[in-house]
């Protein structure tokens, strides 16, 4: 059953979007009123308006992403996908794919890894399944504030998520956090691994951004 989150009477819509990590206005929804929104709500509307909202505290905000950054986040989900299937070793999910994380949190990262061990059931059979992911990416829109990333990186890992990756497009590098306070830089011409959460898996930083432009026509 789907709670609400308890927030103050005396609470400022100020209190709430810095709460949320000062995300603008215009990204938090005001129906349901912030504070009284639930998980049914967040599948609700994106069945009937196919509009994205992530849950915090009883507060819808809209998830942003850019055609760019989408294009990223296909060509993480592709590599993860290729390299999972041969042992069916879990699920990807892209940018639609919600995760319901304790505290009453609906996440929906760019792209999320999950193993099958993390599913009971051995089977994906709920539209908000009560999952951790164990690798979580995030492709940065100009729209994501820091304090919003930060405490997204601290409820991921409370969660039980193992690894994250913040890819940042302007920058063209990758920040891998092992923890939220453990991270790493890998630049352009690095190479992201796996890990321990998928051993062997690497993909280089540079063909993420490859894939941003048209190749080079043969003479």
């Amino acid at each position: 059953m789907s709670t609400v989150a308890e927030t103050s009477s005396a609470e400022s819509l100020a209190d709430v979007v810095d709460r949320l990590g000062g995300v603008a206005l215009h990204r938090i929804r005001m129906q349901p009123p912030p504070g009284t929104a639930t998980v049914d709500d967040v599948v609700e509307i994106e069945r009937r308006e196919n509009r994205l909202y992530e849950l915090v505290d009883g507060v819808l905000v809209e998830k942003i992403m850019g055609t760019p950054e989408s294009r990223i986040a296909v060509v993480i989900a592709a590599a993860l996908e290729n390299f999972i299937s041969e042992d069916d070793l879990g699920i990807v999910a892209g940018a639609d794919g919600m995760f319901r994380l304790p505290d009453n949190l609906v996440r929906m990262p760019d792209v999320a890894y999950a193993s099958w061990d993390r599913f009971p059931s051995g089977e994906l059979d709920e539209a908000v399944p009560e999952v951790a992911p164990d690798l979580v990416v995030e492709v940065l829109s100009l729209g994501n504030t820091p304090a919003e990333m930060t405490r997204k990186l601290r409820e991921y890992f409370r969660a039980g998520v193992r690894l994250v990756w913040f890819v940042d497009p302007a920058t063209k590098r990758v920040t891998v956090y092992t923890s939220p306070t453990r991270s790493k830089v890998v630049p352009s011409s690095g190479t992201l691994d796996g890990g321990k959460v998928l051993p062997g898996f690497t993909l280089p930083v540079a063909s993420l951004f490859a894939k941003l432009k048209r190749k080079k026509k043969r003479p």
